[in-house]
Parts: structure tokens; sequence; C-alpha cells
């Protein structure tokens, strides 16, 4: 038995080939799955089974693509109601792989449909060695139950008889191989590492150690960090079987003349995949902001319109083809162009362009302590911005702009801050489609605001493996008090 684990950042996806030594089977691939091909070839096993634990809401799985290359059949939960050809499973079927036996066992709760794939091998022992749990059970986190919201506390407590009943009579030597890990919103607080054992969730897994099931439940219907669009279409799109990337359109290499009459297309929009302060001192005007560097895939499949084709500016040719293969494994499959020479070619042919403030920590203290009307503009997740703001700012996180623009006054200087200046810019961008033309971006954000030592820390940055979208509010304040803190003596000058 040989275990190899591949994992994506940015989705925080994590995927597995378990192999024998002539077959293999890759569980919850990817979409691009050339990497599962290759490592196939190296190791000179086939693959032959493709199992998956659950329908994927936060990216495209590569089940259609691999087993059309491959000829391996597709192992899913028969409660799925996939529309593709596949091996539907139920609780107590069971799956060879040489020496290999694979026990299924139904754990919803993440989600209706989900199974585990529990991992027996037989040439030393008939007793578990490892089980897939997809997003049932991660490093110091569960599942979310809340991405159905209709049947939110009915899933949460099947997770619960899920993990109790299930998973955790396992012993707990028993390895958990998960789908996720820190960064992914399929959880609320995963940590950094990429497996673990159920001994050592049993032992230090906080939402293991609420007993009750009531409270269980509780836990994980309220204060849930917010679930990005693209989870609403990504687990329909994986039912009906995902489109093969060779059918998908070509991304056509374009000067800036055909780039701009391309745009007059009122089917047509622009993704700006440069870093912030590229974006920021020159743009094509309307375009959206989404920086390669930060997480784009995620942003990407949350804000990016279903409906419309896009043109990319980046860098260059290979940053292009990297944001067309990011939007791909998020289902924003029409990327049809890109801008060849970049925004130097687009100046250089007298195109018109638009730029956005790019404004210091210290220039935003200035602000905040002096006498300018501004408003000061927080687009974090609501849970980072209640562990730690500036005092008068107030908070409508970045995605949530498309529509709460309203609002906002577009006659008033406006500065966004996120905790880098990745989803500020985002914000700064949108704003701008939507007739905002007095616009500044916070450089750094807040991460950069604590750096020059005008707030404390926030949890959040002093955890940069952690997750991105949560933090608990009951952080104390570790080396600055928050009753003092310069922030709140001050406030931005708004009306």
């Amino acid at each position: 038995m040989l275990l190899k684990h591949f994992f994506i950042g940015k989705i925080a996806h994590s995927s597995y080939i378990l192999a024998g030594k002539t077959a293999c089977a890759v569980i919850d691939p990817q979409r691009d799955v050339e990497v599962y091909i290759n490592e196939a070839r190296a190791l000179g096993v086939d693959i032959t089974h493709i199992l998956q634990t659950h329908l994927h809401a936060d990216f495209v799985s590569g089940h259609m693509d691999l087993a059309r290359m491959t000829g391996a059949k597709i192992h899913v939960a028969r409660s799925a109601g996939c529309e593709f050809d596949h091996v539907p499973l139920v609780e107590g079927d069971t799956i060879r792989l040489e020496d290999m036996v694979l026990e299924v066992l139904e754990t919803p709760g993440h989600t209706p449909e989900h199974l585990s794939y529990l991992v027996i091998d037989t040439s030393r022992s008939d007793t578990p060695v490892g089980v897939f749990v997809g997003d049932t059970l991660f490093v110091g986190d569960v599942g979310r139950p809340d991405l159905f919201p209709d049947l939110a506390e009915e899933l949460a407590g099947k997770l619960y008889h899920s993990l109790h009943d299930k998973l955790l009579q396992l012993d707990d030597h028993v390895e958990v191989y998960p789908a996720h890990g820190a960064g992914s919103l399929c959880g609320r607080a995963m940590g950094a590492k990429w497996t673990t054992t159920i001994g050592y969730e049993r032992r230090f897994n906080s939402a293991l150690q609420i007993e009750d099931k009531q409270e269980f439940i509780r836990s994980l219907t309220q204060d849930m960090p917010p679930a990005p669009d693209h989870f609403s279409r990504c687990s329909d799109i994986n039912r009906k079987g995902p489109v093969r990337l060779g059918k998908l359109p070509a991304m056509e290499e374009l000067n800036a003349s055909q780039f701009q009459e391309r745009m007059q297309d009122s089917g047509v929009q622009v993704v700006d995949t440069r870093f912030y302060h590229a974006y920021g001192s020159q743009h094509i005007p309307g375009a959206w902001h989404l920086d390669l560097n930060g997480n784009f895939p995620t942003f990407a499949g949350w804000v990016l319109p279903t409906d419309k084709d896009f043109l990319v500016v980046a860098d260059d040719y290979h940053k292009a083809v990297n944001a067309n293969l990011w939007a791909r494994r998020v289902g924003v499959d029409r990327i049809v162009g890109y801008l060849d020479g970049g925004m130097a070619a687009w100046a250089v042919r007298g195109l018109m362009a638009s730029h956005t403030k790019q404004i210091s920590a210290h220039e935003l203290h200035d602000m905040v302590n002096g006498q300018e009307n501004f408003v000061l503009l927080d687009v974090r997740a609501p849970a980072e911005f209640a562990e730690n703001h500036i005092q008068g700012a107030i908070n409508i996180p970045a995605a949530d702009l498309r529509y709460r623009h309203r609002e906002l006054d577009k006659a008033k200087l406006t500065v966004l801050i996120c905790s880098s200046g990745n989803r500020s810019s985002l914000g700064t961008s949108i704003l701008e489609q939507h007739g905002f033309a007095r616009l500044y971006n916070v450089a750094g954000g807040m991460t950069g605001y604590s750096a020059a030592g005008f707030t404390r820390q926030c949890t959040v940055c002093m955890n940069p493996h952690g997750s991105r979208f949560y933090t608990g509010v009951t952080e104390v304040k570790k080396h600055w008090d928050l009753e003092s803190s310069p922030v709140d003596d001050v406030t931005s000058r708004r009306t």
C-alpha cells in the first residue's frame, strides 16, 4: 500500500493516490488531472478507480476528464443522483484494490450524500489503517453543514452521528485523510496539518469535545463564515459531470486594439490579475481586480458573473494561463482572451485608463487623526472585523459590495482596507464599476497598520497558516490593551 498526497494552495484542496503494485485509485481529484496521470506513470501503475467522497462545493472535480483519459470507473454515493456513468455506492459496499479493501461508510453532514472510505491493508492486518473522510472531519475542525441553508440543522445533526457513531468508533491509530486543510471555507477553522489520526482529533479537536448534540448543532449553524457564490454551483456541476477541459474555449492572444474591440460586446468583461499596486497605478476602466497572488480562485468563483465572457490582463502570458487554470478549477470557464503585452501595450496605444490611489498605513493613520472627511470601509469578513478594527470604520465584506454599494455615498472619499490590500483592491474595482470615483486602497491593510504600531496585531495575521476567514473574537489582547489602543481614541471623519 502506497499513499501519495496532493495539495493545492488557495483552495486548500487535498487529493490522494492509493496505489498497490500495478493499480491505483485517485480520491477526490482536482479538475486538471495530468498530475495523477504523471504520478501513476512514475509509479508504474494504472489508474483503475476514481473515488468521490461527495459532490464538492468549492471546486470543480476532475472525475470526468480522468475517467475519459484512463478508463477508470467513477465511484460515488448512490444518493448523489449523478447524471454520468458511475458505480453507485451505499453503506457496507466494499472496493477491492489488490491487497487493499475499502469499506464504504455513509457519513452525511457536510453534504447529504457524503461517503467516507475505510482502508484495510489485508497484507498486514484485517483492521483499518486509514480513512478518507472527505469534508466530514478535518484537522482541528469538522465539515460545515450550512451550505444547504434549509437543511443546516438537519445536516448538523447527521454530522454529529457520522462523527460520534462511526468515525470516532475507530481506533486511535487510524490515519485520517481529509479533502481540505487550512484556508478552505468548507470548514470554519482548520489546522495547517495535512493529515491526522482519530486519536489526535479525539483529544484536540474542539468540535469533537461538544458531547451534547443540540449544542453541537448550534455551534455549526451560528456565526459561520460566509459561503462564496460558487459553492451553490459547483456541487451541481459535479453532479451533472463537468465539461471536459479540452472542450472549453481557447484563450486568444489579443493586441490592444483587438482587446478593446472585444470589450465593446456587452457580454464581455475584463479581469485584471496583477498585483494590487500595479492595478492601482493604471488599469482598464471597469475591470474587476483579482490579484493572482491572493486567493484568486475563491474570489473569482465568488464574484465573477457566470453569464459573461472574460478577457484577462496579466503581467505576462504564463500568468494569464495560470489565471485561466485557477478560474477553471472553480467553474469560471469563459476566459476567452488576454491582453498581449499587458497594460504597457494598452498605454502605448493611447487607450483610456483609470487609476486608484494606494496609501500607506502612516497616511491612513494621519487621515484617521486629521480633519479630512472620508469613509473608512473595512472589507474583511465580519469575524475578522469583530476581532479588531479601526474605530469608526464600517464593515461590508468585499464580495458583498456588488449589491451593498448602494449603502455608500458616491460623492464621499472612500478608503478601503482589508488584511493585506488584496480584497480591498477588489472592493475598489467593484465600487468603480458602480460609479465611485474617489477611492483609496490601503496598501498592506490591517497587517501593515499593526506592523506600523497603530494597533495590536490581529490573531489571523499571527497565524498565517490558519483560516483566513474565521477567528474567534474571544482572543484576549495579549501585547496590546484594546481599551487603551490609539485606535480607540480616533475615528474616521465620516458624516
